[in-house]
């Protein structure tokens, strides 16, 4: 494992799943890890197991937590959620909820990293995506939305910040062991008429080469390398871990 000592990393969606299995890898790695969450008592179990800080915000509204200049070198943007629907019943407050969080909240947290990063000549920007960034499931309208603006995001954030010595890449996984699949299991039980064991074998990895879910370390450890010492290379590029999925 390389050592990212003395730099800083904000996860934001750090108390569970994929968030934190970020903030596990970079804080034995020796970064200075600032885990956000809207879960306190998430954080504090992290915090009592690594040397971390915690943030306890609600992010879809950064501007009240976090300062026009973020003093930081590498940002993950994790935070996420999910609602499965039909378009034409989906609730306009859950889509405005979405957005706000996975893509608005996206924009503000770069928009204030970049400053830093730039005055550093270094920077590391990761937006964890999906494989709805670059494909499309029924029911799921608004997620595949804010993971497409996420990918497109990013790749005017590397464009606009190659000169300055800032990455920006995503990764996108299909799905992970995380709560928020367990509660699709749940939702798509419900919307097709199925079992939540049919959900998983029939809808969910049916399309996969692999047949299994993916860990959030996997991810994790994409992550690392994308801030590692052979990554400045590397970027406006996205990193699907989707077990074959998108190979069709």
């Amino acid at each position: 494992m390389h050592s990212l000592q003395g730099k800083s990393v904000l996860i934001t969606g750090a108390g569970s799943g994929i968030g934190r299995a970020c903030a596990i890898a970079f804080a034995e790695s020796g970064a200075r890890v600032i885990a956000v969450d809207l879960d306190l008592k998430l954080l504090k179990d992290l915090k009592s197991s690594y040397s971390l800080e915690i943030i306890e915000a609600d992010l879809t509204k950064p501007e009240k937590f976090f300062p026009d200049n973020l003093e930081i070198d590498i940002l993950i943007n994790n935070a996420g959620i999910q609602h499965v629907s039909p378009l034409e019943e989906f609730s306009m407050e859950k889509a405005d909820a979405m957005w706000s969080l996975m893509l608005r909240t996206p924009f503000y947290l770069i928009q204030k990293s970049l400053p830093t990063m730039y005055s550093r000549n270094w920077g590391r920007i990761i937006g964890i995506s999906s494989i709805h960034g670059h494909i499309a499931s029924p029911y799921k309208s608004i997620y595949t939305t804010v993971k497409h603006g996420l990918e497109g995001l990013t790749k005017v954030t590397a464009l606009e910040g190659g000169p300055h010595g800032v990455t920006a890449n995503t990764i996108a996984p299909s799905y992970a062991r995380t709560a928020l699949v367990e509660k699709q299991i749940k939702s798509q039980a419900e919307i097709n008429n199925l079992s939540e064991t049919q959900v998983v074998d029939e809808i969910m990895l049916a399309p996969s080469a692999i047949k299994r879910l993916i860990e959030p370390e996997e991810i994790a450890q994409l992550a690392l390398y994308l801030c590692g010492p052979y990554s400045n290379s590397i970027s406006g590029s996205s990193f699907g871990i989707d077990n074959g999925w998108t190979a069709r």
